[in-house]
C-alpha cells in the first residue's frame, strides 16, 4: 500500500486552501519542518506567523487573529499544544467560541524514538472536555486533506490530531468527510469494531483475520470524535451486541470513554472491549515495534474479539 504522512497531506491541504482563500493564516511554534506549515510559510509568507518556542502565545494570537476574521490554523506538536496550551484554549478560544483550527502533529505512541515526553497519549482526553471544541482524528492522508477543508467551512474551535510517521494511504479522491458523520468500512454481524486515526488500518486488517475464525466484523472509522456520531454506534451494537474501541491514545478519556458514554446510557445490552494504551507511558523505539508492544496492532484487536465471540459461546 501507499504510505504516507498525515503531517505531508496537512501542509500540502493548507497550500490548496491559502490559493482560494485569503483569510487563511497559519501560525507555528518554530516547529514548522516538522509540522510541514512550512509548505504554506513559503507559498504565502505574508500569512504565516513564526511564534517561536511560545506555544501559549500562539495559541493567543491566533485568537486575537480570529476576531479580525482571519481564519487561523495553529499548529505544534499535540504534548505542546494541549498540554502547555490549555489554558489559553479553554479561557480564550473555546470560552469565546472563536474560528481557530488547532492542528496537532505527532499524537500517539507511533512519534516513536522521540519517546514519552513527546507522545501524547492524553491530548483527546484533555480538549474534548472543552465546551465549544470539536475534535477530529483523520485515518489517513487524504481523509486529512478533506478534514482539512472541512474544518475551514466549520465555524468554531477545532483541536485535529496528526501522526508523525507514513501510515497506509486508505481512501482516494471520492472518500466523503463530514464533520460529525463516522464511516462504516466493513459492514458485520458478530463484533463491531470502532477506530480512529492511525488504528483504522489495523481494524480493517484485524477484520481479514476474523474471516478465517469465521467472524464476520463490522469496522467504524470514526473520525469525529466529539461531536460523536452516537447513530452509529448505537445501530451497529443493537445489531452486533458486542464492541471493541481502537484508538493511539489513553484508554482513559478517549474515543474508548467517550463511546462507553454513550453505550452506558444507550439502555442496550452490550459487551465491550478497549483497545488503547492501559494508563501507562510510552517508550522510545520504532512506530510498528510501539504499536505491537502496546497491543495496537491487528493481531490484539483480532485476538480479543475471538475472545469476546468465544466467551459469549461458552
Amino acid at each position: 500500500m501507499k504510505l504516507k504522512s498525515t503531517r505531508d497531506a496537512y501542509g500540502e491541504a493548507l497550500v490548496e486552501l491559502g490559493m482560494q482563500e485569503k483569510n487563511i493564516v497559519v501560525l507555528d511554534a518554530d516547529l514548522s519542518k516538522s509540522t510541514k506549515t512550512c509548505t504554506f510559510a513559503k507559498a504565502f509568507p505574508d500569512r504565516f506567523f513564526d511564534i517561536g518556542v511560545s506555544e501559549q502565545d500562539m495559541m493567543n494570537t491566533a485568537a486575537g487573529l480570529a476576531t479580525c476574521g482571519k481564519i487561523p490554523f495553529a499548529s505544534t506538536f499535540a504534548i505542546f499544544a494541549t498540554g502547555r496550551c490549555w489554558e489559553q484554549i479553554r479561557n480564550t478560544i473555546a470560552f469565546s467560541n472563536l474560528n481557530v483550527k488547532i492542528v496537532a502533529t505527532h499524537g500517539g505512541i507511533s512519534v516513536g524514538e522521540d519517546g514519552s515526553s513527546h507522545q501524547s497519549i492524553e491530548d483527546i482526553a484533555i480538549i474534548r472536555a472543552v465546551p465549544n471544541m470539536t475534535v477530529i482524528v483523520p485515518a489517513d492522508a487524504m481523509e486529512t486533506k478533506k478534514a482539512v477543508a472541512a474544518v475551514f467551512k466549520h465555524k468554531g474551535p477545532v483541536y485535529m490530531r496528526l501522526g508523525r510517521a507514513d501510515v497506509p494511504v486508505l481512501f482516494d479522491e471520492n472518500h466523503g468527510f463530514e464533520i460529525g458523520k463516522a464511516s462504516v468500512l466493513k459492514k458485520g454481524k458478530d463484533i463491531t469494531i470502532v477506530a480512529c486515526g492511525i488504528e483504522v488500518f489495523y481494524a480493517l486488517k484485524s477484520a481479514q483475520l476474523l474471516k478465517e475464525y469465521s467472524i464476520d466484523a463490522e469496522v467504524i472509522n470514526m473520525h469525529t470524535i466529539k461531536p460523536l456520531d452516537k447513530n452509529a454506534i448505537i445501530e451497529s451494537v443493537k445489531k452486533t451486541g458486542k464492541i471493541i474501541t481502537c484508538e493511539e491514545h489513553s484508554i482513559i478519556g478517549g474515543l474508548g470513554g467517550a463511546v462507553a458514554e454513550i453505550l452506558s446510557e444507550s439502555g442496550l445490552k452490550f459487551k465491550m472491549k478497549r483497545i488503547g494504551i492501559r494508563d501507562e507511558f510510552g517508550e522510545s523505539g520504532p512506530c510498528e515495534k510501539l504499536i505491537c508492544k502496546y497491543c495496537l496492532d491487528e493481531n490484539s484487536i483480532a485476538s480479543m474479539a475471538i475472545e469476546m465471540i468465544n466467551r459469549d459461546a461458552l
